[in-house]
């Protein structure tokens, strides 16, 4: 028999799930409290047991969302070898979003909240931040000039895409990585393997 915490995490799961199905499919302000228990097959007042609030609670849906999106891309960043490699295979993994999908949804959504919702847009802030870490260090592991600002740039161009996907789906890796490599040129003297990024933490 599951225990107490065991059966509040649960219901704190469902909750997160429906309330992340319900920004992508209705946008953020069209959800209640009410709509978000419906779908998770709970009591309207489960969700203010669980969150301090509605907007608390699409908080956490949204960044659990990116997270893993972002988690994604950096486990691809790990997997390359040389800058161009990690740039390919970074767009290679963005194909998995092509604009009318759930998590793509949901970011434009939650890019939008951002906007007028300071903890939220702290929060995308920090995350953005480590990515942009990830990317930084790969960077100059690999050579390349002024690594910081190229990995803020390049964040932005694959934001951008994602975000764009939903108006031309032609975006896609195939398209977008030869134009974006030509921000990378490498040093063919630098050594393999990650190095400590030069002052970005």
């Amino acid at each position: 028999m599951a225990t107490s915490a065991e059966r509040g995490h649960h219901v704190r799961t469902r909750l997160l799930h429906a309330a992340a199905e319900l920004v992508a499919e209705q946008g953020w302000n069209a959800v209640s409290t009410r709509m978000v228990a419906e779908r998770a097959g709970v009591g309207p007042g489960l969700v203010h047991y669980h969150f301090a609030s509605l907007p608390a609670l699409l908080t956490e849906a949204a960044l659990q969302v990116m997270e893993n999106v972002v988690d994604s891309a950096a486990d691809a960043l790990d997997r390359a070898r040389t800058a161009p490699q990690a740039l390919d295979l970074l767009l290679a993994d963005l194909d998995h979003y092509p604009g009318d999908d759930p998590a793509s949804r949901l970011i434009s959504e939650a890019m939008l909240t951002a906007t007028r919702n300071q903890a939220l847009r702290t929060a995308m802030a920090d995350l953005l931040d480590r990515f942009r870490t990830r990317l930084t260090d790969r960077l100059q592991a690999q050579g390349v000039p002024d690594p910081r600002r190229t990995a803020a740039v390049l964040a932005a161009a694959v934001d951008g895409m994602m975000l764009h996907r939903t108006l031309d789906p032609a975006l896609t890796s195939a398209a977008v990585t030869p134009v974006l490599t030509r921000l990378i040129p490498t040093d063919p003297t630098a050594q393999q393997g990650p190095q400590e990024p030069e002052g970005h933490r």
